[in-house]
């Protein structure tokens, strides 16, 4: 006896036949930016930690010449070790070490490298240095792989003979044990001083084996994920700290010895050993496209002292000519200045440059418009085949980033840079905000996005998004998550791509759903027609209101007067504070105030009714920061939070909080708070519309309007190359859907390979494996499960299209 109640099918019809929109070929690539010790330390395969002795103060307070250095004196030796610029390698690298050793059996120094040196058992490595002998007999040197504790050296080699001049000596090391945690150390022969530099320890087993090069299963990693583009330096590294911290290409290449090293943003050190040349045959060898990103003549606009500043104009020839500069070292002849610089690095052939991104996430200010006119100006005149990448500043919305529109129109910059770090459910709301795009227009490039999780809710947002940027490929040009790497326990900033050690890679759940769609890449998208998807769950309306004060981090406030109720209405004062809830017990309570630091009393069901307001009177004691103000809107999904001094006490704004994650609602007021000074704060709540004063000064005014988000999502490419048709579903739902597969213009029961990722949403991935993996098999029929929380694609030969004007009376009939 047939079902009564047959289960309810999604029904995914696609026109094979179609001619469809073209796809960017380059719509998904990769980011890295030297953040989180992606470089040193990281991707760039050295071993020794400040080889070249030029950590300092500006790195970070405590660093100086010496750090991961120390003196060795054992088995009866003594001396000392030293820094000095005197008569140096290069000037623009001027530190040195200056050893000494007093006795026969010669003093020595020791680098712990980046949190341990690891070597494997057989495999050998290249050990460098420039030295040359100030004095006495100690004309050679004995370099070792050794343990921790020095009790066991697993490999060594004698390098010189030195002499007065500065010299570069070589040799290979085979270590003859594996140790996650070796030492690297330089012993001088006998009595002696011995200056040194550029001090070097690396496997020879580097991706594709390129001496010097980078660490072979990170470098592997990235290959794997088959990006279409690679951007580099950056992110806010590419403008820097101020302007003397610029990221200036043509510093990173050539000799080592000669790159001028510098802070790193983000507070570490730059050897730039990773530099240009290294990251053009990264992308080589990895078959993406480079997308180098040059400073457009200002600094980051949150550097410290000066904000953003522009280059002067007596400058700025020379810096124009430097990016002109650029195009042709990837691009030129060998023969040319520039092109000559990139064959006596071993690459005569020209990198094929295509982009270069001008400016990163600047305010779009007088400054910023000058300085980028002029470069891209020029860049066209002389490089009408470089595609300039320009930018929308630093977020999705408000007046910067209608600015940069304005502006990108007006200078008919083909391509705009806009960066979306936001909430899983931002993403799923805004996953149409493509659709209405204007296509005569400057085209878009995501280049720096991500859902702030490594969650299974945050990746599957992601993969949704992505879907998004696919069905609109026309538009969305190009695409990268970030940041890429992320090293333990020298990480800056969470989430991202790949986790790793100094023996272990682990890439993450958002890894495999940006995998998943660049392997599966198409040029046209396909029109497709869903019916019958599950939709988002009604908002539900919520009567009862929650309020919490508290503080931004390491900051200590008191708070007094607290009132509530019905907008409109006086308000009533609480008065029993004793019944506030709280996670911090460091709060205290004293008469009608509380004094804290941290998350603070919690006021739950303050309030009733769709409007309502609260106000209290705060005073910030001592700290970096500022108040943190957290509230209930009038349904369920609106939770919000008002930071006032937040972001290092430079900023107050309004946010809301989705999935634990917050999003800034309007512009941010830049203006922190004063310690020792009573502020009285003021919170009104009605329906959608959220105010914030302070003292009595209306700082916020946000009508929260939002978009009804995707939960499920749908696209269906074609893949000329391989003449095959790729679907890809996310389904972010808790259910399972049977989905109908309908692509008309295709017949016969071909069958379609299928790869799943199904996870729940609040498992994680980091520092270990991902708790979920893709999963390959064969679909065979035109009806599909698809799993609650998972996204899938689906790949059939796209050979058996009809003839065109061809009948079939079983049509939907498929695979």
């Amino acid at each position: 006896m047939p079902d009564a109640n047959p289960p309810v099918e999604t029904v995914i019809e696609v026109d094979t036949r179609a001619p469809g929109t073209a796809i960017s070929p380059d719509l998904f690539g990769a980011f890295f930016e030297d953040l989180n010790y992606a470089a040193d330390g990281g991707l760039y395969a050295e071993l020794v930690q400040n080889r070249s002795f030029e950590y300092g103060p500006a790195d970070r307070p405590e660093w100086h010449s010496l750090t991961a250095w120390e003196l060795l004196e054992r088995d009866g030796a003594a001396g000392s070790l030293t820094a000095s610029t005197d008569d140096p390698l290069h000037p623009v690298n001027p530190h040195h070490a200056v050893l000494t050793s007093t006795t026969t059996a010669g003093a020595g120094l020791r680098n712990e490298g980046f949190d341990g040196i690891p070597v494997r058992a057989g495999e050998t490595y290249d050990v460098s240095v420039f030295a040359r002998l100030a004095g006495g007999t100690a004309d050679r040197l004995i370099a070792r792989i050794e343990s921790r504790d020095g009790e066991r050296v697993h490999g060594q080699a004698e390098l010189g003979p030195l002499d007065g001049s500065w010299r570069r000596r070589t040799a290979v090391i085979t270590s003859e044990v594996t140790d996650p945690d070796a030492r690297f150390t330089l012993t001088a022969t006998g009595p002696g001083t011995v200056h040194l530099d550029l001090v070097s320890l690396f496997p020879q087993a580097t991706f594709k084996g390129r001496p010097g090069g980078l660490r072979a299963d990170l470098a592997q990693a990235i290959a794997d994920l088959k990006p279409k583009f690679l951007r580099f330096p950056g992110g806010c590294l590419a403008h820097g700290q101020g302007l003397a911290n610029l990221y200036r290409w043509s510093e990173t290449i050539g000799p080592l010895h000669e790159r001028r090293q510098q802070f790193n943003i983000w507070h570490y050190h730059q050897s730039m050993g990773l530099g240009y040349h290294e990251y053009f045959q990264f992308c080589e060898d990895i078959g993406a496209k480079p997308l180098p990103v040059v400073p457009a003549g200002v600094c980051c606009q949150n550097s410290d002292v000066t904000g953003q500043a522009g280059i002067p104009d007596e400058e700025m020839d020379a810096y124009i000519a430097e990016v002109l500069a650029l195009v042709e070292w990837a691009n030129g002849p060998a023969d040319s200045p520039w092109g000559a610089l990139r064959a006596a690095a071993g690459h005569p052939e020209p990198f094929g440059l295509e982009y270069l991104g001008v400016g990163n996430e600047d305010t779009i200010t007088d400054t910023f418009r000058d300085r980028f006119s002029r470069i891209h100006d020029a860049l066209r005149e002389h490089h009408p085949e470089i595609t300039v990448i320009g930018t929308l500043g630093p977020a999705t919305f408000g007046e910067d980033w209608e600015k940069g529109w304005a502006f990108a129109r007006e200078r008919d910059v083909p391509i705009v840079d806009e960066h979306a770090y936001k909430s899983p459910r931002w993403l799923l709301e805004n996953s149409r905000r493509f659709d209405t795009m204007d296509r005569q227009g400057p085209h878009l490039y995501i280049g720096e996005y991500g859902s702030w999780r490594n969650d299974g809710r945050g990746a599957l947002a992601e993969a949704l998004y992505m879907i998004a940027m696919e069905r609109n490929g026309d538009v969305v040009r190009m695409a990268s998550y970030a940041p890429l790497l992320a090293k333990r326990d020298r990480t800056q900033w969470l989430p991202d791509l790949i986790y790793f050690d100094n023996t272990s890679v682990w890439t993450t759940l958002n890894y495999h759903v940006q995998q998943m769609h660049s392997v599966n890449s198409g040029d046209t998208a396909l029109p497709v027609t869903v019916t019958g998807a599950p939709e988002a769950p009604p908002v539900r309306a919520r009567d009862r209101h929650d309020i919490r004060i508290g503080t931004g981090s390491d900051t200590r406030a008191e708070f007094t007067d607290v009132h509530c109720g019905p907008l409109g209405q006086e308000l009533a004062p609480v008065r029993d504070l004793h019944n506030w809830g709280t996670q911090d017990v460091t709060w205290e309570l004293n008469g009608e105030t509380v004094a804290g630091s941290g998350t603070g009393p919690l006021f739950s069901d303050a309030v009733r009714g769709s409007s309502y307001a609260f106000s209290v009177r705060a005073r910030k004691t001592d700290g970096a920061e500022g108040f943190v103000l957290c509230f209930t809107g009038t349904t369920s999904e609106r939770r919000y939070q008002w930071r006032l001094g937040g972001w290092d006490n430079r900023a107050t704004w309004l946010q809301r909080v989705d999935d634990g994650v917050a999003d800034d609602l309007g512009e941010r007021v830049l203006e922190g708070v004063e310690s020792g000074r009573w502020y009285d704060l003021r919170v009104e709540v009605d329906g959608l519309r959220v105010r914030c004063f302070r003292d009595g000064e209306l700082l916020h005014d946000v009508e929260d309007v939002r978009p009804v988000p995707e939960v499920f999502a749908v696209s269906a490419v074609r893949d000329s190359a391989a003449d095959e048709v790729i679907i890809k579903i996310v389904n972010t739902t808790p259910e399972p859907v049977t989905v109908r597969l309908r692509p008309t213009g295709m017949a016969g029961d071909t069958g379609c390979a299928r790869t799943t990722l199904a996870v729940p949403p609040d498992v994680t991935s980091r520092f270990g494996p991902a708790p979920a993996t893709p999963v390959h098999d064969r679909l065979t029929g035109p009806v599909c499960g698809v799993p609650p929380y998972s996204f899938t694609v689906l790949r059939t030969d796209a050979r058996h299209t009809m003839r065109e004007g061809a009948e079939t009376a079983d049509q939907g009939r498929t695979w």
